[in-house]
């Protein structure tokens, strides 16, 4: 009986064998931003009043970039966005400022037609950024959106953008 219940018994197992050489390290990679859930739903950003500025283009000369900036009439930057070039193709960036408490945070862009969550970053203590590529249909929607697009970031205010001339030549300035 004894034979029967030690076949039943697990095997020991052998301890692993030290080796001398060691393993190659692998590199750190930079640690990834957690998922963004994407926001609900919300159709009552349409009939929201503008947020009170204007858009002004900015061309810094050849090589060092374009950018569309939304201001208010005292000179209180809001929102921008940008060309940018990274191993991964040419980028739109969205800028925007905000005091936020968490690293990374919900940016969601409104139009008429789309909706999308982004995952954004915190840069420093009053700048929020997120990207998409420049081929990227987001971008059309927020050209072309019924005169407007909303801008939220969690903790902040809503931005309610005019989709004047400036957003359109940006996109344009990226993808040409």
């Amino acid at each position: 009986m004894t034979l029967v219940l030690a076949a039943c018994a697990p095997a020991a197992k052998e301890p692993p064998v030290a080796t001398t050489a060691s393993a190659p390290r692998p590199q750190q990679a930079r640690p990834s931003p957690p998922p963004v859930m994407p926001a609900p739903a919300d159709t009552h950003w349409m009939d929201a009043q503008d947020t009170i500025g204007a858009w002004v283009y900015q061309n810094f000369g050849e090589g060092m970039g374009k950018r569309s900036l939304f201001s208010d009439p005292d000179d209180t930057f809001y929102f921008s966005l940008s060309c940018a070039t990274d191993p991964d193709g040419v980028k739109v960036l969205f800028s925007r400022t905000g005091t936020p408490a968490k690293r990374y945070l919900a940016m969601t862009i409104r139009t008429e037609t789309t909706q999308r969550t982004l995952t954004a970053e915190r840069l420093g203590t009053q700048m929020i950024m997120a990207g998409v590529s420049a081929s990227d249909p987001l971008l059309d929607a927020m050209a072309l959106s019924k005169g407007r697009f909303a801008v939220e970031v969690e903790g902040e205010a809503t931005l309610i953008l005019p989709s004047h001339a400036e957003v359109s030549r940006v996109i344009e300035d990226c993808r040409g």
